[in-house]
């Protein structure tokens, strides 16, 4: 199959040849339809998050079941599903509280390094990127790392929920718990900032402050759910978020991941609010924030993975939005590609350009 190789760090991505192992027990090989690209592999691309190479990046996809390992019970082949990096083992303390998007078991969550799905000519070992590495043909994965969906949903836009609509979405709905009438910011309207302020929208809340560097993108978020737009071209975002709210935010949702953001999304908070940090802020990056203002309005600070996602429950009910016309998804995709065009959708994801480029790997 062709897959998208990352040599090193800094460096394009190969196209080049490599092989699939059959599936083994609790394993599904599925042909990979579709493929978003996303501002998380470009962190890995660009060595901000470290993580074993020769590797085939991916995470965000939707594909067609080819095969199924020895006691799979949940897909058969032909079944359509989505894929997401928050594979659980459903039996640890994570998974029996209700937390399955942190499951601690490693020997369904494999650690970077461990796999060995993925064979190849060459010398060395090829490595699996966060259990599944979308950006290939086909992908080997554990039966707990997919959701069935149903097949008159549009796989394109499918994928772009197995990373960063759930994320967004499920940053408003399971880890701030968004209520009706509330006040939202949102920092960064990327995918997962979209998300963010689609599912404030959803969940009702009262105000929803978008807050950019690009005007085009925070046009599209006033389409999405987002009442009031602060360009941060314009000064200083924290001076004009408490302006326009008179210092009542109850919630921030950080979609950045950048040292100043965060520090930011705690300072616009208003008295008992809280911030969610959604951002993959580079690794070993430091947050510095006045300790008094704990105390001083009971301010919080979270962090939130993948959206604290129960993928199997959250992706069904966000495709069941989507159809009904409240998840805006047929906005987001802004250029369909070719596996060999991958590297162009990233050079345009690092200069801004449009939304979301999916990968057609039937085109």
């Amino acid at each position: 199959m062709k897959a998208a190789v990352l040599y090193e760090a800094n460096k394009p991505l190969v196209i080049e040849d490599v092989g699939v192992q059959k599936p083994g027990p609790r394993e599904v090989l599925i042909r990979t339809v579709c493929a978003g690209l996303c501002h998380s592999d470009l962190h890995y691309m660009e060595g901000l998050f470290p993580h074993p190479l020769p590797a085939v990046l991916g995470h965000e996809s939707a594909g067609i079941v080819e095969q199924v390992g020895s006691d799979v019970t949940y897909v058969k082949k032909g079944d359509h599903v989505v894929t997401c990096l928050s594979v659980f083992c459903g039996t640890c303390e994570q998974c029996t509280s209700g937390r399955p998007a942190i499951c601690t078991n490693t020997d369904v969550k494999l650690l970077p390094g461990v796999s060995n799905r993925m064979t190849w000519n060459k010398t060395g070992k090829i490595h699996q990127f966060l259990n599944l590495s979308s950006f290939a043909e086909q992908m080997l994965v554990h039966e707990n790392a997919i959701v069935k969906i149903r097949e008159d949903m549009p796989l394109d836009r499918a994928a772009l929920i197995g990373c960063a609509v759930v994320t967004g979405t499920g940053a408003i709905f399971n880890t701030a718990k968004v209520a009706p009438g509330e006040t939202v910011v949102v920092i960064g309207c990327g995918g997962i900032g979209m998300s963010a302020i689609n599912g404030a929208a959803i969940a009702g809340a009262g105000r929803i402050i978008a807050v950019d560097t690009n005007a085009a993108r925070l046009q599209l978020a006033t389409k999405l759910g987002a009442t009031d737009l602060v360009d941060t071209r314009n000064g200083d975002p924290v001076k004009q978020v408490q302006e326009l709210t008179k210092g009542q935010v109850h919630h921030v949702i950080e979609a950045v991941g950048s040292k100043i953001t965060a520090e930011q999304s705690f300072q616009m908070l208003g008295p008992g609010g809280v911030a969610t940090i959604v951002g993959m802020i580079p690794f070993g990056t430091k947050i510095e924030l006045h300790g008094i203002d704990f105390l001083r309005g009971e301010k919080k600070m979270q962090g939130s993975s993948m959206g604290s996602n129960r993928f199997r429950v959250d992706m069904p009910r966000l495709i069941e939005h989507y159809m009904k016309g409240r998840l805006h998804l047929d906005d987001w995709i802004s250029a369909r590609i070719t596996l060999p065009e991958i590297n162009d959708g990233f050079a345009n994801m690092k200069k801004g350009s449009g939304l979301r480029s999916v990968i057609m790997f039937d085109a």
